[in-house]
């Protein structure tokens, strides 16, 4: 049990069924259709990528949370921790959807372009050895390196900010391969 932030296939994306987003990817092409935006559709499924974005949100997010207060305005803080579904489009603003989930009465759509520039901006004020950090997108991957040692062994060879606070560090770079991995498989991310 437990908060993920998941990708979700074109299947699903589309699906009405247990799992199925088609209510809200409907809802979100009317109102991109509305201010003259292109409608999102995930690539086709003889597309898909070898594998899917999956990371478990189990730290405290106290230091995270500072470090957006202390980085991004209020406005950016707030899209950036607010969202609750990430799509590979470039969205001048977030979109509100009345649609609930288990965390929300509402849902917001932010752009992943959008959401890689603020995590860029975090990750440069921890210093995050980006580097060493994994990016193949492997299941629970970065849960892992964080929370497994890893990173913990990693720390004192590339000292610096994000090594004082590994929790801090590993939502950074959650948002930040999160963002990368919409933008490179063309597929949203959410909160499950």
């Amino acid at each position: 049990m437990g908060v993920y932030l998941v990708s979700v296939d074109a299947q699903d994306w589309t699906g009405t069924g247990e799992g199925g987003h088609a209510d809200l990817a409907a809802a979100l092409n009317t109102e991109l259709e509305r201010r003259g935006l292109p409608p999102y559709a995930p690539r086709a499924t003889g597309e898909e990528p070898p594998g899917w974005f999956e990371e478990k949100m189990s730290p405290p997010m106290d230091g995270f949370d500072a470090l957006c207060r202390a980085t991004l305005t209020a406005e950016e803080r707030e899209n950036l921790l607010g969202w609750t579904v990430l799509v590979p489009c470039a969205l001048p603003e977030g979109i509100t959807l009345p649609f609930g989930s288990p965390y929300t009465d509402e849902t917001l759509v932010v752009g992943a372009p959008y959401v890689l520039a603020l995590a860029e901006r975090l990750a440069a004020a921890l210093a995050l050895p980006l580097d060493l950090v994994p990016a193949t997108f492997a299941n629970l991957e970065l849960t892992l390196w964080f929370l497994d040692g890893d990173a913990e062994r990693a720390a004192p060879t590339r000292p610096g900010p994000w090594a004082d606070d590994l929790a801090t560090a590993f939502y950074t770079a959650v948002y930040l391969r999160a963002a990368q991995y919409s933008l490179r498989h063309g597929r949203p991310i959410t909160w499950s």
